[in-house]
Parts: C-alpha cells; sequence; structure tokens
C-alpha cells in the first residue's frame, strides 16, 4: 500500500471550503450551503462514495486485463445516504462488452474486493496524532 500524504488544509475562501492535495493533485471541500458552506466542493461523504465508486471500477478494469476478458469499460454509479440510522452507500455496476454470465458473476465478487470496499466493510484502525 502506497504511504501517500492526504494534506487538508484551510481555503483562504469560505467558511468551511478546505484544500485537499495529494501530490500535485488538488480539489476542495466544502459543506453545503444548508448546513453554512459555500457548496463550493465535495462534501466529504461524496469523497467517500467517489473512492468507492473509483476504487471498484479501477479494481475491475484491472482484473478484466489480467484475466483478458473482453470489458471495454465499467461504469459505477454510487449513491449515498442516510437509512435506519446508519450511512448507506449503494453500488450500481454496469458492464459493456461482450461478457458472458459467469464473467460478470466474478466481476462482481472481484468487485468487493476493491481496497477502498474492503476498509468500508470491515474494521478500520485511525491513528491520531497532534501537537
Amino acid at each position: 500500500m502506497a504511504n501517500n500524504v492526504i494534506k487538508v488544509t484551510k481555503a483562504a475562501a469560505g467558511k468551511y471550503q478546505h484544500t485537499v492535495e495529494v501530490g500535485p493533485h488538488k480539489l476542495i471541500a466544502d459543506a453545503p450551503s444548508a448546513f453554512g458552506g459555500d457548496d463550493a466542493g465535495f462534501v466529504p461523504h461524496d469523497l467517500l462514495a467517489a473512492a468507492l465508486g473509483a476504487c471498484t471500477a479501477v479494481t475491475l478494469n484491472m482484473y478484466a486485463g489480467r484475466k483478458e476478458m473482453p470489458l471495454e469499460k465499467v461504469d459505477v454509479d454510487v449513491t449515498a445516504g442516510e437509512q435506519d440510522g446508519a450511512y448507506v452507500f449503494n453500488r450500481t455496476i454496469k458492464y459493456y462488452g461482450d461478457l458472458s454470465a459467469e464473467q460478470k458473476e466474478s466481476l462482481n465478487k472481484i468487485a468487493d474486493k476493491c481496497p477502498v470496499h474492503k476498509a468500508l466493510s470491515g474494521e478500520i484502525k485511525i491513528v491520531t496524532e497532534s501537537n
């Protein structure tokens, strides 16, 4: 596992806006206007849902390539929200290509093995350091 440093710093603008940096890549996180933010960027839950969708798609493409499956592309939609007191992610996967039912079943099993899915489904260890 890569040990990337994800830096989150207060942005110059907005009450809740923060800049998220990973190496040369940057994005803005913010709170929605309903919660006092400017709705100028991703809300944290959306970032988590995006991580699940992106990780799923990349994992499936890598697996299909290794297995020489005729997967042309894969689309992953993730909806997220509260349900029965828990935060729930619903993931929908659409495969393109001349795939058999067995290949699609195999891909569906692999989707649950993407690292973000595994982290969301299991125990996560978070170590907090402060100064």
